[in-house]
């Protein structure tokens, strides 16, 4: 199928053949099926094929246009009907965050910081980084903790709920520590295509983290709420070590632009819609397909299977990664769509379940920059891990998630750790009187 979105880019195909094939992987397939029944999961996997039919329908029909877009102000004021609209869709654009001027200042001093620095600030490609090992600048610091910022975070934390929390105090915000991205047209990347953070075979293998998707084991994947912290606040998306692995929980990811980029321009794509997306991908791995390639969406066809080790996309030590001829019924290639155009200041957010990927290309004219900023909570585990990260804040040295990048306070230019913004709120997330 031709996609909507233009020529699929050439991100590789997943198959058993370049999958990881443990043995311990069907163990993991056959206590979940033990717990919950083949038929509970045969249930769900119906319905949730069923469902994407329609949801993939919409999503090729609207394209970009599907992600919401909001002005800064407004997220303040939602009605429930506009928030569930959000919880739905699953990611969403915040215009505005602050001024234009603002952003270019951010990024004229970020792009001067590297550039007195060239050579010491490593990062992703390593032979022409533009996504940099680079944590504790001046710009990154401001964007975490300006309190426009701080108050979005917490409005945004607000959307999920726990039950051992009514008052919600897990929304105020802390700061996780991040990388930044200053990217120059014409340099293809490839590094990043459809994939889901927070862990990879760890949603099977920890416990906690099982339990966060019960609805979907049990058959009734319609129940599954994607915004319960309740038992996603003690889920290990570290379970298995790997440097892709989070220790902490970011229940929105986002970036914070710094200049403008659009479409083909070096930008971001999503799946506009978590729960049936998520659900989907959860049970994939007990279904084989059939062998007549014409039946490859009829879910009825395919055959329950727990002695394959393999899951699909899935590595220990990386991200959970996604194909479309691994993931037939998301219809990738029509349904992760490019995110509206962004201008400095402008802020995009997304599920932290969410597939997303980075476009290969940077068509543009000029350099796309982003500092990676989450919406992240408070919780127990999170609190743990600020804790440590001060540390690192202090030394100028890599946070634990980012090893192997540069000691920063050796660089030209260093700020120093009195770069936090938003008064005692700023130094509190960042993990000063914890």
């Amino acid at each position: 199928m031709p996609s909507s979105n233009g020529e699929w880019p050439d991100w590789p195909e997943l198959t058993p053949e370049t999958g990881e094939l443990d043995p311990e992987n069907v163990k993991i397939k056959k206590d979940i099926a033990a717990t919950y029944g083949e038929a509970a999961l045969r249930k769900s996997w119906i319905a949730v094929c069923d469902k994407l039919k329609d949801l993939t329908n919409d999503i090729t029909t609207k394209g970009t246009s599907v992600i919401p877009e909001l002005a800064y102000d407004d997220v303040f004021k939602l009605s429930d009907i506009e928030k569930q609209r959000l919880r739905d869709v699953g990611c969403f654009v915040v215009r505005g965050l602050v001024p234009e001027e603002t952003a270019n200042g951010w990024f004229e001093d970020l792009n001067n910081y590297v550039k007195e620095n060239k050579g010491a600030i490593g990062g992703w490609p390593a032979e022409t980084p533009y996504i940099l090992r680079l944590y504790w600048s001046k710009t990154q610091m401001e964007a975490r903790t300006h309190p426009r910022a701080m108050a979005l975070h917490r409005a945004l934390n607000t959307l999920w709920h726990d039950d051992d929390d009514a008052d919600k105090a897990f929304a105020e915000p802390l700061v996780y520590a991040d990388a930044a991205r200053i990217r120059p047209p014409g340099e293809p990347f490839r590094g990043l295509g459809p994939h889901i953070d927070a862990g990879s075979l760890s949603r099977w293998a920890d416990s906690d983290y099982r339990k966060v998707y019960e609805k979907v084991w049990t058959g009734s994947p319609d129940e599954y709420d994607p915004y319960d912290l309740t038992d996603r606040k003690r889920a290990n998306p570290a379970h298995f070590a790997g440097n892709a692995h989070s220790h902490v929980l970011r229940l929105w990811q986002g970036w914070t632009a710094l200049t403008s980029a659009g479409a083909y321009e070096g930008s971001l794509m999503l799946y506009p819609e978590i729960k049936t997306t998520i659900a989907y991908v959860l049970l994939r791995p007990f279904f084989k397909p059939p062998a007549n390639k014409e039946d490859i969406l009829d879910a009825e066809k395919w055959t329950f299977d727990i002695e394959d080790p393999w899951f699909p996309g899935v590595w220990r030590n990386t991200s959970q990664e996604l194909s479309p001829e691994a993931f037939p019924h998301l219809q990738l290639k029509d349904c992760l769509v490019h995110i509206p155009k962004m201008g400095p200041g402008d802020t995009v957010w997304w599920h932290c379940d969410m597939c997303h990927a980075v476009e290969i290309e940077h068509r543009g004219n000029g350099i796309s920059s982003v500092a990676y900023v989450a919406a992240t909570p408070t919780t127990d585990i999170n609190l743990a891990y600020v804790r440590r990260q001060l540390n690192a804040f202090l030394n100028g040295t890599p946070p634990e998630d980012f090893p192997g990048g540069c000691n920063e306070s050796a660089l030209k230019g260093y700020p120093g750790n009195k770069i936090v913004l938003n008064g005692d709120a700023g130094r509190k997330a960042v993990g000063f009187a914890i």
